[in-house]
């Protein structure tokens, strides 16, 4: 049980929880304002499922608004939903 305690090597901090400033009045605020793991950007399968599977399926891209996920557009398919997530520009197939 003692291998599996620690969710990673000593000498760095956990990646799973946001730092929180002790100095800022508003800290726990802020904490509830960011999204889980600090991701601002995702994309999701439309019709649900594993994110892995079937990457030539359309992708429903999101961002957080401050308190939830908002749906901002589609992707063709997973590559270019991937290219999205990383801020790369995403190019269109209509030519706009």
């Amino acid at each position: 049980m003692g291998k599996h305690r620690r969710p990673g090597p000593p000498n760095q901090p956990s990646r799973a929880v946001p730092r929180v400033n002790a100095d800022d009045p508003l800290a726990a605020y802020d904490k509830r304002r960011r999204p889980p793991l600090d991701q601002y950007s995702r994309h999701r399968p439309v019709h649900g499922g594993a994110g892995h599977l079937r990457p030539d399926e359309p992708r429903v891209l999101e961002t957080w608004d401050g308190f939830a996920y908002q749906v901002v557009g589609t992707a063709p398919d997973l590559a270019s939903a991937q290219a999205w997530a990383n801020g790369l520009r995403v190019e269109d197939d209509s030519g706009m």
